[in-house]
């Protein structure tokens, strides 16, 4: 329906009149006497809507395997149904499910996507279900969840470089599944809040420009969680100590305090110390370089190359989360 010119008229001395379009009260079933109810939102518009649901409506998707595919391609195709929104997904597939298909499906169900879950199998169907509602695991929630993950993984990664620790290392790297399932829950939020308006508040979003920002700020998260993972497997490559283990730690512990302070910006609104941040980002970026250096000069280890650039880019993705809290701090057009 094409958009509609309307005046706004004045009624009774005191009430201002705007009239609806026939077409559209036509459409949703609304008459004379009939109740509709106006939203106010935060860029000044004013959403109308009809008497609400007592239910939400419940949206179903069906994905059919064919022969042949590899089950990778099958796992991005429910992935990206369960990214849009959809609260029932069907598999079928033709050829029937194998008992090592199943079980594919079902860890990577288990491992990757919070909320969704088997309640429904037969030899030619899966029926997935979310069950998860949005307002037990709010956006600030699963951010929190997700914070509390990379913090911990960062930090017990050095902690495996000083000690040569191999058993908490491998540790680290299974502990990024949980991150990745709080990136995918949270763009499955965002993508939730871009298409109702009316579950921004559930999720805790005010403005709808806040889920581009918060959309990067989780793949910086994410991303993160990834290089701590990258650590992780380059100590279990590493057969001696590292060299300048004591500088590449103190070098640890500034790329660390730069994402912590960066996400603290997010909630505070502090434009000042989010560039600080920026600052410092920068400064450990050259301290690694620096490092680097001093090393190859005494010998060629490249494991603990790799392990300083990871510790560079986990600054890089803290500057980039404290750049996004200044735009997100910045007051709207007015």
């Amino acid at each position: 329906m094409p958009p509609e010119k309307r005046k706004v008229q004045l009624t009774g001395g005191a009430t201002l009149i705007v009239s609806l379009p026939i077409r559209w009260a036509r459409d949703v079933g609304l008459g004379a006497g009939d109740e509709v109810f106006l939203t106010a939102q935060p860029d000044r518009s004013l959403l109308l809507t009809t008497q609400p649901k007592a239910n939400e409506q419940i949206y179903e998707a069906t994905i059919k395997l064919f022969p042949g595919e590899s089950p990778e391609n099958n796992l991005r195709l429910l992935v990206a149904h369960y990214l849009v929104g959809y609260d029932i997904i069907r598999l079928i597939s033709q050829k029937g499910f194998g008992a090592s298909e199943r079980k594919l499906i079902k860890d990577a169900v288990r491992q990757r996507l919070i909320g969704l879950e088997v309640v429904e199998e037969s030899q030619n169907e899966l029926i997935l279900q979310s069950l998860l509602n949005y307002r037990d695991l709010p956006l600030k929630k699963a951010m929190q969840s997700m914070t509390g993950l990379i913090s911990s993984m960062h930090e017990d990664a050095m902690h495996a470089l000083r000690s040569n620790d191999s058993e908490l290392a491998k540790d680290i790297i299974q502990r990024d599944d949980e991150v990745d399932r709080f990136y995918l829950l949270i763009v499955r939020q965002l993508k939730a809040a871009i298409e109702s308006p009316g579950l921004s508040e559930k999720i805790g979003i005010t403005h709808p420009r806040e889920c581009l920002g918060y959309r990067l700020i989780a793949k910086s998260m994410e991303r993160i969680g990834d290089h701590a993972e990258n650590i992780a497997r380059n100590i279990l490559e590493l057969d001696h100590e590292a060299e300048s283990v004591d500088l590449i730690c103190e070098m640890g512990v500034l790329a660390h305090d730069v994402v912590m302070r960066a996400i603290t910006s997010l909630s505070k609104n502090d434009m000042k110390d989010a560039n600080r941040v920026i600052t410092d980002a920068a400064e450990v970026v050259t301290m690694g370089i620096a490092i680097e250096k001093e090393i190859r000069r005494e010998c060629d280890i490249t494991e603990v190359s790799f392990i300083l650039e990871s510790l560079r880019r986990i600054a890089e993705y803290g500057a980039d989360i404290a750049e996004i809290s200044i735009n997100l701090g910045t007051e709207d057009l007015r």
